[in-house]
């Protein structure tokens, strides 16, 4: 896979996550997986089509989830993982997803984004790739979301 492929997710959530309210995102750990990704609690899946093809998978620990879905609510307390916390995530993901899809049209390459699908469940076995992909660990604040990408 093109690093150049890989930066405007990377770039996503640097530039969306303190807009939302939240620290500066660090990169933590970055490497190449094979396949599946082992779900963490909360996971979502956007595909891309036209000439990119392939997809990322969102991939975080429960208690991120509802930290992120409290923080994008304004501190609203997120006790458990309902609806509200789950369509905050998806939400997350949408905006984190397209943006990286408009740098990649701003890279000259046509791309559309599916609707977010969310999973919830800690380690069943998420298929990113048919091949390997790779993975991106981000930290905001300690807390860590993983980003499985997948594209060609």
């Amino acid at each position: 896979m093109d690093a150049k492929l890989v930066n405007p997710f990377i770039d996503a959530i640097v530039a969306v996550m303190p807009m939302l309210g939240f620290p500066m995102p660090k990169r933590a750990k970055m490497g190449v997986k094979n396949m599946t990704a082992t779900s963490l609690g909360v996971s979502v899946l956007v595909g891309f089509t036209k000439q990119i093809h392939g997809n990322v998978a969102y991939n975080m620990s429960e208690d991120t989830a509802k930290f992120i879905a409290s923080t994008m609510m304004m501190g609203m307390p997120v006790e458990s993982f309902d609806e509200m916390a789950q369509s905050a995530i998806s939400e997350m993901s949408n905006m984190l997803t397209a943006n990286a899809a408009t740098s990649l049209a701003g890279m000259g390459y046509d791309v559309d984004i599916s609707t977010p699908s969310l999973t919830i469940g800690e380690n069943f076995q998420i298929r990113i790739s048919s091949d390997s992909f790779l993975f991106v660990e981000m930290d905001i604040d300690g807390h860590i979301i993983e980003l499985n990408i997948a594209i060609n």
